[in-house]
């Protein structure tokens, strides 16, 4: 029997603001499971921030340029700086079998799921991470000490108003420790893996 093949996965990941989809995200990376897609943004580099590594830093005018030739999966503007993903790196590893990870916001993950894309299509599964209550999600963000009390106000409310999303996703990962969230999300990359319809054995 020839070599069997599966088809790459994008694992598309949400959550919202001091749930720690941050924290996730660099903890899985440490593994080589699959691609991480880097954004582009045109904010400018903060400090200790590598140009490929953290975010691909662009113009204004060439991220306006990529919006008109259809480049992006995904983007939106935030707080007057663009946010977006590649689309061409994204399907170029999924048509070679390699899996993605992403991770982005309600609005990116929609964006993702009605892109019409039938490779696209087929390789999403999307997970979002919901705290285990906005009373836990506020203790968290406040165990940060970054925001005022009226910040951590504000992402409550954009934190309730996103947690309504959840339905939308193929997965649901309720948050507990961060070794939990870990296993939990290494859970779902395996059973999507197992999935006979991502499979082509050759002669069979």
């Amino acid at each position: 029997m020839n070599k069997i093949q599966r088809a790459g996965i994008l694992f598309v990941l949400s959550a919202p603001s001091g749930a720690g989809k941050t924290t996730l995200t660099t903890a899985l990376r440490q593994k080589p499971d699959f691609v991480y897609a880097v954004s582009c943004t045109t904010r400018p580099p903060r400090p200790g921030e590598t140009d490929g590594e953290d975010y691909f830093f662009l113009a204004r005018e060439e991220f306006l340029a990529r919006i008109a030739a259809g480049n992006f999966l995904e983007y939106a503007e935030v707080h007057g700086q663009f946010y977006g993903t590649l689309k061409s790196p994204v399907v170029d590893n999924l048509s070679q079998g390699v899996d993605v990870l992403i991770d982005v916001d309600t609005t990116g993950a929609a964006s993702i799921r009605s892109c019409g894309d039938p490779i696209i299509a087929a390789a999403l599964a999307d997970v979002f991470i919901m705290p285990p209550g906005l009373e836990e999600l506020a203790r968290r963000l406040r165990r940060r000490g970054t925001e005022s009390g009226e910040q951590v106000a504000t992402r409550l409310r954009n934190a309730a108003a996103e947690m309504r999303h959840w339905r939308h996703y193929r997965y649901t990962l309720i948050s507990g420790s961060m070794e939990e969230d870990i296993e939990k999300f290494r859970a779902v990359m395996r059973a999507e893996r197992y999935l006979s319809r991502r499979l082509d054995i050759p002669g069979l």
